[in-house]
């Protein structure tokens, strides 16, 4: 496994002493991050609604890094005027941020596509908007500052792939990927090319997100896991970092993209995977 020192030696920002803010940190990946982070050395800035879990994320990531060294911010990411608060709050205890993680969502199913708008505006507003409110509010100060640094969004398979079962999740993380990719080609322009961005795409991970779970599926990665693995696509400079899980690896992930992609160049009809003129050709093409 790459240690600390081979992480930090090829990925500057991620050097002790340096900020990571990470929102939807409370729980799940989040929380695995700001753990991971705070014992790399660096300060801390966990985002979330507030609350109970919150207040135990700070205790626990306090308790690596250090009272001095960890702020937690009550932040509703689908509110511009929040993330800004929270980015004020960042640069004001820490001086720079190095790290931007916007990993908040939600998973909630508001329906059909003629149901529920509230629902849906609700949840394209946490998964979508909150992703470009905090590039918005961090990404122009971290430019200015003159020093290395990341941004990472957290994205989805369903956003890839889109399968059917939850609609608007799909939409919001389709989203993500395609907001992601604009953005590192805009970063890549900057003078000095300093900033990068990355698609954070988790296999099956438990979390607060992982549904009629009130344990780890024997299929699911943990949060650790999918940290450990994004640290290490990010100092192979991967863009995309495609995380496999217990069930599924990697070859499996392409043949479903390549599949569905192959909806559009063969002119299949939407969803061929799942109609039932093409169930058996798609399970020989997973097949092999």
């Amino acid at each position: 496994m790459i240690t600390d020192a081979e992480i930090q030696t090829a990925l500057p920002a991620l050097g002790p002493g340096n900020t990571a803010v990470i929102t939807g940190a409370a729980s799940g990946i989040g929380l695995a991050a700001a753990r991971r982070l705070a014992l790399m050395g660096m300060k801390i800035v966990l985002a979330d609604i507030a609350g109970a879990r919150l207040d135990d994320a700070s205790r626990a990531v306090s308790a690596i890094a250090g009272d001095d060294a960890v702020l937690a911010v009550a932040a509703d990411v689908s509110k511009a005027d929040e993330v800004d608060r929270l980015a004020d709050r960042a640069f004001g205890a820490f001086g720079e941020v190095s790290l931007l993680m916007n990993n908040a969502g939600v998973g909630d199913n508001p329906g059909k596509p003629w149901e529920n708008r509230d629902g849906w505006k609700r949840l394209l507003d946490i998964n979508f908007w909150g992703v470009v409110h905090g590039v918005e509010a961090f990404a122009p100060r971290m430019l200015a500052s003159a020093k290395p640094g990341l941004i990472i969004n957290t994205g989805s398979k369903q956003g890839i792939t889109t399968p059917p079962g939850n609609l608007a999740y799909n939409v919001s993380k389709a989203g993500v990927k395609t907001f992601t990719e604009g953005l590192a080609h805009a970063l890549r322009n900057e003078p000095g090319d300093r900033m990068s961005a990355h698609l954070l795409i988790p296999g099956f991970t438990y979390t607060g997100l992982t549904e009629g779970a009130t344990e780890k599926p024997a299929g699911a990665w943990t949060g650790e896991q999918v940290i450990d693995f994004m640290l290490e696509s990010l100092v192979r400079g991967d863009f995309y970092i495609l995380c496999p899980d217990n069930d599924v690896a990697r070859p499996l992930d392409e043949k479903r993209m390549a599949w569905a992609i192959g909806d559009i160049i063969e002119n299949r009809p939407a969803l061929s995977r799942w109609h039932p003129d093409h169930k058996d050709a798609f399970a020989a093409f997973i097949k092999g």
